[in-house]
């Protein structure tokens, strides 16, 4: 089933650029056969609000790009119904509420940059309240079981350096059971160069004595991505640099790239994090716990919108300084929504530091000589990073 609805022929675009249209789609998967109609739909202000006349099991958002509306969309579920909203201007869903019912989605315009990093996210997925679900399956019997208790937090790493410092956190991506990519000759694994890398910088690092250090793992173990930058977090860390090695179908795909929180990740987030029952360490220094959420969620934006420009900052100087000692790859920063960045009050980077998926990028990752000069390019970035901040100061 298919529904189509625009906005009035006189504020479209021309064909020519419809490349520069935001287009908003939401589909209502699992609606029976009997609750399929789409019976109003109602614009105000940025939001739009969509009802049907039966109950639906679950809606989502995701937006296009450069896609004509008469071209059609296919259904990406079965049983499921597309909407499809053509814009005048780029925008991206900042919020949606979903009842079972109704669905509401609220708009907010962009540049081309941050609407293009939201089409390729792809999709927000909204599920209704318990209450709109199918009631329990009632049985003549019960079962019990214990509830394990809650599991340790991982221990915490030891902290080299002079404490006055400012305190840096590197993750050695992978390790234990997860191996990460391979090189082309099979002698490689990313989880031993990136601890190679890794111990390269903190070796750097503290040879500078300008920046205390601490690593997430120095041992061939496995650590969960929330545990990762939770360790960072719980040491009070200025700055988490996550090392790992890219890998690419193409073999000649080579060179370093950063990897910061997109805007977009960042939005989603944001509004996880406020709603969030225990707000006691969601922000460092800061708890909400008796917060209401509006004051929660604009708290955390402002955090996450300081912390996402101070590690976009980083990530240029890292570019600046290491282009002249690592083969890079353009363009350098990227942003994308990964776990491990989502910290929202600590500046974090991943750092690709090359293909292990190219032979030469392996061998120069595996060799002292380039582990050398990575450490140095991480070096020069992190001191001029923290020099700057003092000065602000």
């Amino acid at each position: 089933m298919r529904f189509g609805w625009t906005v009035t022929a006189a504020t479209r675009h021309s064909a020519e650029v419809l490349a520069l249209l935001a287009l908003f789609a939401g589909w209502l998967a699992g609606v029976p056969a009997w609750a399929g109609i789409l019976s109003d739909v109602r614009v105000s202000g940025n939001a739009i609000t969509l009802d049907v006349d039966g109950r639906a099991a679950e809606a989502g958002a995701f937006v296009l790009g450069g896609v004509r509306p008469s071209s059609g969309l296919a259904d990406r579920e079965h049983g499921g119904a597309h909407v499809v909203v053509d814009l005048a201007r780029p925008a991206i869903t900042t919020e949606g509420h979903f009842d079972g019912r109704s669905i509401t989605f609220a708009l907010r315009t962009v540049d081309d940059a941050t609407f293009a990093r939201a089409a390729a996210e792809g999709r927000l997925r909204f599920l209704p309240p318990f209450s709109y679900l199918a009631p329990p399956v009632r049985h003549g019997y019960s079962v019990s079981m214990a509830v394990p208790p809650p599991a340790r937090a991982a221990p915490l790493p030891p902290v080299t350096g002079d404490p006055s410092r400012p305190l840096v956190v590197i993750d050695a991506g992978h390790g234990g059971h997860d191996p990460g990519a391979l090189s082309p000759d099979g002698e490689l694994r990313e989880k031993d160069l990136t601890l190679k890398v890794a111990r390269a910088i903190r070796d750097e690092l503290l040879a500078s004595g300008k920046v205390r250090v601490a690593m997430t793992r120095d041992d061939d173990r496995f650590l969960i991505l929330q545990e990762r930058y939770g360790i960072a977090r719980r040491l009070g860390a200025k700055l988490f640099i996550s090392v790992h090695c890219d890998s690419a179908g193409n073999p000649d795909a080579t060179g370093a790239t950063v990897y910061t929180l997109s805007e977009v990740a960042s939005d989603k987030e944001a509004a996880r994090l406020a709603a969030r029952e225990n707000k006691a360490d969601v922000l460092a220094g800061v708890d909400l716990a008796d917060a209401s959420p509006d004051i929660s969620s604009i708290l955390i934006d402002l955090a996450q919108r300081e912390t996402m420009n101070s590690s976009a900052g980083f990530a240029g100087l890292l570019e600046r300084e290491a282009r002249p000692l690592i083969a890079t790859k353009a363009p350098f920063h990227r942003m994308a929504s990964l776990i491990v960045l989502k910290a929202p009050d600590m500046p974090s980077v991943l750092f690709e530091t090359g293909y292990i998926s190219n032979q030469r990028d392996a061998d120069f990752l595996n060799s002292r000589e380039g582990r050398e000069r990575i450490a140095e390019g991480v070096r020069r970035a992190v001191e001029i990073h923290f020099a700057t901040r003092m000065a602000s100061r």
